[in-house]
């Protein structure tokens, strides 16, 4: 049975040819005539879940697909939805507005109507950027350890900036900079969270403040896993709590064997459901978040990170702005991890207080996904307004 929580019980759902790896389409009726219909390229698998797996994903882009097809049929537009993966799908009617977070802009526009809007949905930086930014941390991981290690985080080339006529981006503005060459305008949305916390007024300072935390996905290299992990290993007195699928990178494993299963200060966790008590009580005995990323859209883990009420000692290249709450890597290196942690712990528990205080306020006025709503709303209603659709 398809997803039906309060945002389409009103709303017609169809699922066509959704089989295991959803290569089909999602078709949303409106409660009225449709005015139009819009594409939308990003995940059909929300609609087609239950509830409490959707509340198990610790990925945000269920939900931003879903809220983004709320807006569209909120203002009266059919909406038929297919997955960005899916280089099949020909458009078999005409629509006022294509969205996509991939290339299928590139590839459907021969079918599009010369009056159909094509919207570009960013959700990291440029490929070339993200390609080469990558290869330059493995290129000096293999100069400064030895270890040549597998890409994960290689993206296909992609011109859909080139065709589109809108275009949004999550984050700060770094990925929007990595587009600029284009020459569009670029609206910025923030990223939602799928994880809310309670205050971290009462956490310990005194007793957690040289406790951090690493949360991330795959790629271990291209989040800087390795470099926190060096960090650490020359700091035995801080520890260091790793989150995330790094055990199935076996190469990267291979090479940290030694801090990952022999550090006593660093412990790794493997993957973690961030809505779970496990988490709950790894983030209230941590003070501050360590991600040394070289290259996002927006990261969900230090959104979550944020909400958590963590201090982020992070990358502009994360997606989210350090300051003033922690502090920005401008490189990244070993010896500036170590620095920041060091810095971090230093201060005097009133001011950790007031940090953490600051940014759990922050991530609660910022990224949710009332917000998140209210941000692509606004954008698509510009749209609308100048397209006189």
């Amino acid at each position: 049975m398809p997803f039906t929580d309060s945002f389409f019980s009103p709303y017609r759902v169809y699922a066509r040819k959704l089989k295991r790896r959803f290569r089909g389409k999602v078709t949303l009726q409106p409660l009225s005539r449709p005015k139009g219909a819009v594409l939308l390229s990003y995940v059909t698998h929300p609609f087609t879940i239950q509830k409490e797996e959707l509340d198990r994903s610790p990925h945000t882009n269920p939900w931003e697909c879903l809220i983004i097809a709320e807006i569209l049929l909120e203002r009266g537009f059919a909406v038929d939805v297919i997955d960005w993966t899916n280089t099949t799908f020909i458009p078999k009617k005409d629509y006022t507005a294509v969205i996509d977070v991939n290339q299928n802009l590139e590839r459907l526009a021969p079918f599009l109507d010369e009056k159909c809007v094509k919207i570009f949905y960013i959700t990291g930086a440029h490929w070339l950027y993200q390609n080469e930014a990558e290869q330059k941390r493995l290129k000096e991981l293999k100069e400064r350890r030895g270890c040549m290690l597998e890409p994960r985080r290689q993206m296909n080339p992609s011109n859909n900036i080139e065709y589109a006529d809108y275009a949004t981006a999550l984050g700060n503005g770094f990925a929007q900079d990595t587009f600029s060459y284009a020459k569009k305008d670029i609206v910025n949305i923030p990223l939602l969270s799928v994880a809310q916390f309670p205050s971290p007024e009462r956490k310990d300072f005194k007793n957690i403040k040289k406790n951090f935390v690493w949360i991330g996905g795959g790629g271990a290299v291209h989040k800087g896993l390795d470099r926190a992990l060096e960090a650490f290993a020359r700091m035995p007195e801080y520890k260091l709590t790793i989150c995330g699928p790094v055990a199935a990178e076996k190469d990267f494993t291979e090479c940290y064997k030694k801090e990952l299963y022999e550090t006593p200060n660093i412990k790794l966790m493997g993957r973690i459901d961030v809505r779970g008590e496990q988490f709950k009580k790894i983030v209230n005995d941590s003070v501050g978040l360590i991600y040394p990323s070289c290259s996002e859209g927006q990261t969900g883990s230090v959104i979550t990170g944020l909400h958590a009420g963590l201090i982020p000692i992070i990358t502009r290249q994360s997606g989210v702005d350090a300051e003033p709450f922690g502090i920005e890597l401008k490189t990244a290196s070993v010896e500036e991890i170590t620095d920041a942690v060091k810095r971090i712990a230093a201060l005097t528990d009133d001011e950790l207080r007031s940090r953490s205080l600051a940014v759990w306020h922050y991530a609660q006025k910022h990224h949710t996904k009332e917000q998140f709503k209210e941000s692509y709303a606004s954008f698509m209603d510009k749209v609308m307004k100048e397209r006189k659709i």
